[in-house]
């Protein structure tokens, strides 16, 4: 089973089109608009992925609803939680596919973080509701060990970290050569 859509408010619907369907190249192709539950009505643009008639990531543009000035778009501003724990994150295939992302991000003028987590290798960015983005290559495979340590995390009170990443590295839109 896989998921539909991701649907998410955005603050400046304009500027979520220009990431979503100009950088990331995900394809507007439906909207609907409605009444919104509470008051007020919405506008909800649908982008597919990978050509993908399942898979959609939309956006709500919010029109007169009740409190709508006090929103939080950037996910972890709304959950009051640590920047970058509540995040999306899109697959790759290779590594070059990962180096892509990474060199289309820089060129559009968007900082980059980039991390080899031992069993997986990622690039982040910040969508323009600040929402950070990750595309996510599985470099590894995974043990009964690997299993057993986490269901042993489950009940685990103090911190017994996980081994460092491989490789962290902060590309700076700023620094890019092309």
């Amino acid at each position: 089973m896989s998921y539909h859509h991701l649907a998410l408010a955005a603050k400046d619907m304009a500027g979520i089109h220009a990431f979503y369907e100009g950088i990331m190249g995900f394809e507007l192709v439906k909207v609907e608009i409605a009444p919104v539950m509470g008051g007020g009505w919405g506008k909800h643009f649908f982008y597919r992925m990978d050509g993908d008639d399942s898979k959609f990531i939309a956006f709500w543009e919010l029109n007169d609803t009740p409190g709508q000035d006090e929103y939080a778009y950037d996910l972890n501003e709304a959950a009051k939680t640590p920047q970058g724990t509540n995040h999306y994150s899109f697959s790759v295939d290779s590594p070059q596919d990962l180096e892509n992302w990474r060199k289309k991000w820089n060129a559009a003028g968007l900082d980059v973080l980039e991390i080899d987590h031992n069993w997986c290798h990622s690039v982040y960015t910040r969508d323009p509701n600040g929402n950070m983005i990750e595309y996510c290559l599985t470099t590894g495979s995974f043990t009964e060990d690997d299993r057993k340590r986490a269901l042993a995390a489950l009940d685990e009170q103090e911190m017994n970290a996980s081994p460092p990443p491989a490789k962290m590295k902060q590309w700076l839109a700023s620094e890019y050569q092309g």
